[in-house]
C-alpha cells in the first residue's frame, strides 16, 4: 500500500482538529438534509423536499439568485419549534466537523416578522443551545445581526430584542445585508445601545466595498472584529491599523468566490491579509448554500497560506483567541488544539 500523499494527509489532519468559527450564519447554515426536514413539515413551500434535488436547487446562477433561494428557506421558518430543529441540527453537523465551539449569526427580526413572537423566538435558540451542548458538545453563542437592507426599522428591533430580551447566550451585535447603498454610519446609535448594554461589536464591511467601509465599521461602530474585511488589502494604512489593533478578520474564502466578491481562490487576498500581520479567521459563512465546510475552507487557508500541520493548527488558535468565549473555555479549547497537534504522527 503506498504511503498518503501530504495533500491526504493534511486533509486527515484538518478534519480530526478541534475547532471554533466565528462568521456563520443560522439559517444560511441549513443543510439539504435539514431544509427537507423543514419542507416536509410545511408542504406548501415550493421548496424541494427531496435532499438530493435540494442539492441542486443549491446551484446559483448568481448573487440576486442566491439571495432568492436564501429567502425561500427562511419562510420555512414558521414557528418556534421550526427554530429549535433548525439550531439543533446546525448543531449535529457542526460536530461532525470537530467544531467545538461557533458564534451564529441570528437575525431575529427576519423570523418575528413574519410572525414567530420574540419571546417563543428566544426561547427555541436557547433551547436549542442548551441542548446543542448536551446532546454533542458543541458550544453556541449568538451575534444579533440587523439586516441592513431592511433600514432602520430593522436595526431598532434588533436592538430592542438585543437589549431587552436578551437571551443568555448572545455574545455579540453585528451588522449583514448588502454593503452597496447601506452606508454604515446610519446604524451607530443601534451599535452605541447593543455596546451600552455589554455586546461586542462584530459588523460585516469591506466585503463587497472597499476599505472606507471597514474604516465606518471601526470608527462608528467601534468594531472589535470585522466580518469579511478582505478589502482592507487594499490601503496599507487600515492593514496597519488592524494588525497593530490586532482587530480580527472573518474571512469566508469560498463564499467570497460564490458571491463574485473575489474572482478566484486564487486572486483571494488572504495571503496579504496574513503577510501584512493582520489576525485572520477562517469561516463558512453560509455553507450549504456555498457547498462548503470549515474543513474544506480549512483546506482551502492551507493551500493559500502553504501551511503544514502547525500552521493550520495556529489558525485555529487564532479563531479561538478572536472569540468571546470566556477565558477558562478559550484556555481549554486552545490547549485541546496543541495536545492534538503534539499527539499527531509525523
Amino acid at each position: 500500500m503506498s504511503e498518503p500523499t501530504a495533500a491526504t494527509d493534511l486533509t486527515t489532519f484538518i478534519a480530526g482538529l478541534p475547532k471554533a468559527e466565528l462568521h456563520v450564519h443560522h439559517v444560511g447554515s441549513a443543510s439539504p438534509r435539514i431544509v427537507a426536514e423543514l419542507a416536509a413539515r410545511h408542504p406548501d413551500s415550493p421548496v424541494p423536499k427531496d435532499p438530493h434535488e435540494l442539492e441542486r436547487y443549491f446551484t446559483f446562477r448568481d448573487f440576486a439568485h442566491f439571495i432568492e433561494i436564501y429567502i425561500s428557506v427562511v419562510e420555512l421558518i414558521r414557528d418556534a419549534e421550526d427554530v429549535r430543529l433548525l439550531t439543533h441540527e446546525i448543531a449535529r453537523d457542526m460536530a461532525r466537523q470537530n467544531i467545538r465551539y461557533a458564534e451564529l449569526t441570528v437575525t431575529p427580526h427576519s423570523s418575528v416578522r413574519r410572525g414567530i413572537p420574540d419571546v417563543a423566538f428566544m426561547e427555541a435558540i436557547e433551547d436549542a443551545r442548551v441542548a446543542a451542548e448536551r446532546d454533542f458538545g458543541v458550544v453556541l453563542r449568538w451575534c444579533f445581526d440587523i439586516p441592513g437592507e431592511l433600514g432602520l426599522p430593522a436595526a431598532e428591533d434588533t436592538a430592542r430584542m438585543a437589549c431587552e430580551l436578551r437571551p443568555e447566550g448572545l455574545v455579540s451585535f453585528g451588522l449583514g445585508g448588502p454593503e452597496i447603498g447601506w452606508p454604515r454610519p446610519q446604524f451607530k446609535p443601534y451599535f452605541d445601545r447593543a455596546i451600552a448594554a455589554g455586546l461586542h461589536s462584530v459588523p460585516h464591511a469591506g466585503e463587497s466595498t472597499g476599505p472606507e467601509t471597514v474604516w465606518d465599521a471601526l470608527t462608528e461602530l467601534r468594531a472589535e472584529r470585522i466580518g469579511h474585511g478582505i478589502n482592507a488589502a487594499r490601503d496599507p494604512r487600515l492593514l496597519a491599523h488592524l494588525a497593530e489593533h490586532r482587530i480580527p478578520l472573518e474571512v469566508c474564502p469560498t463564499s467570497n468566490v460564490a458571491t463574485r466578491s473575489v474572482p478566484s481562490l486564487a486572486e483571494h487576498p488572504l495571503p496579504e491579509l496574513v503577510a501584512a500581520g493582520v489576525l485572520v479567521t477562517v469561516n463558512t459563512d453560509d455553507p450549504p448554500m456555498f457547498g462548503t465546510d470549515l474543513n474544506t475552507e480549512y483546506e482551502v487557508a492551507a493551500r493559500l497560506l502553504d501551511l503544514d500541520t502547525a500552521g493550520v493548527a495556529q489558525l485555529a488558535k487564532n479563531a479561538v483567541h478572536a472569540s468571546f468565549l470566556d477565558p477558562v473555555g478559550k484556555a481549554r479549547l486552545a490547549a485541546e488544539i496543541d495536545g492534538y497537534l503534539a499527539a499527531w504522527p509525523g
